[in-house]
């Protein structure tokens, strides 16, 4: 059971809340379904005297008042409408528990602007950041040890990630939960809400443990190479030719630096050029199996079920259903 927190503080982005609470949520409804206990526990925390009233003038009652002595696995840092730089980032006590639990090991995540109070507990400082386009100046100014990340929606510096929007922390909590409780609820949690939206963590991160921002640079370059070669028929004949490493050695680095064998790597590559494809394209399930290397289609319909835990003719239908619904009658 994992406990998640969500702040709350006036005029705080009553989206920057909801959406990550309703998401969470939606694992404890998969786990009902599967004959499962609930995987997690919710608690909105005020971390200002409530009522409160969030953006849009919505008023919210915390379900707790802030405590130091509080503890929690996973902390949703909302964004705020106004500047960030008032009241709670500004708490030193509130300061001083985000230190607690970063160094116990807790997940930050905060949301848009929420990375000022990250910043305020001098917890970005060398560590990779982003926070939303529109304090990019502000923030650089404000926190210049933070390696501020304009180019990306999502950072993540071992356990403080930061999003640049609403839309890229929902991305970033379809990630935890699938660290958490697996890929397979985190899929149909996603399929709850608007799977076309969404896209991969990995492939839209900036992190220090990136796969290809591990060091070594003969497994990055191969990486790349796998990008760019994942539609051909591929043996780990191929991979050894191409990097120079025996199979012995090619299979250690790999795993060392991504934590995965080459082939799961390219697999996982594959699945996701598919959902990408069946989402976006009118390819034939026959065309889209080729696009990914895959000659026979039918064992391609196979690894996309384990992948997705459905066939690739009815996740197309899935999404395409809210990407292409008809609204009333002309």
């Amino acid at each position: 059971m994992k406990k998640i927190s969500l702040l709350a503080f006036h005029d705080a982005l009553a989206t920057s809340i909801s959406l990550p609470m309703e998401l969470f949520n939606a694992v404890n409804s998969v786990s009902r379904l599967m004959s499962r206990k609930p995987c997690l526990s919710i608690e909105l925390i005020g971390l200002e005297p409530g009522p409160l009233t969030l953006s849009g003038g919505l008023p919210v009652q915390p379900s707790r008042q802030f405590d130091p002595s509080m503890h929690f696995d996973v902390v949703i840092i909302p964004s705020r409408w106004r500047h960030p730089h008032l009241g709670a980032a500004t708490n030193a006590d509130v300061q001083q528990w985000l230190r607690n639990l970063a160094a116990a090991g807790s997940d930050l995540c905060a949301v848009g602007n929420g990375s000022y109070l990250l910043g305020e507990a001098g917890l970005l400082d060398r560590r990779a950041a982003t926070t939303h386009w529109h304090y990019f100046e502000d923030f650089a100014q404000r926190y210049p040890d933070a390696q501020l990340q304009r180019d990306y929606l999502i950072t993540q510096a071992d356990n403080l990630y930061c999003t640049g929007s609403v839309n890229a922390a929902a991305d970033l909590i379809i990630h935890l939960i699938d660290r958490y409780w697996g890929a397979m609820t985190a899929r149909r949690v996603s399929q709850q809400f608007s799977p076309e939206s969404r896209r991969p963590f990995a492939r839209n991160a900036y992190r220090i443990d990136r796969a290809d921002l591990h060091g070594d640079e003969t497994i990055a370059l191969l990486q790349e190479w796998l990008v760019r070669n994942m539609n051909k028929s591929l043996r780990l004949k191929d991979l050894t030719d191409q990097s120079g490493l025996t199979e012995r050695s090619l299979l250690r680095r790999f795993r060392q630096a991504t934590g995965q064998s080459p082939l799961s790597y390219l697999q996982r590559l594959r699945m996701d050029l598919a959902e990408d494809l069946l989402k976006n394209s009118n390819l034939s399930i026959e065309e889209i199996s080729q696009q990914c290397g895959y000659q026979d289609s039918s064992y391609f319909g196979k690894l996309f079920k384990e992948h997705a835990a459905t066939q690739p003719a009815a996740y197309r239908k899935s999404v395409r259903r809210k990407l292409f619904a008809v609204k009333g009658r002309h």
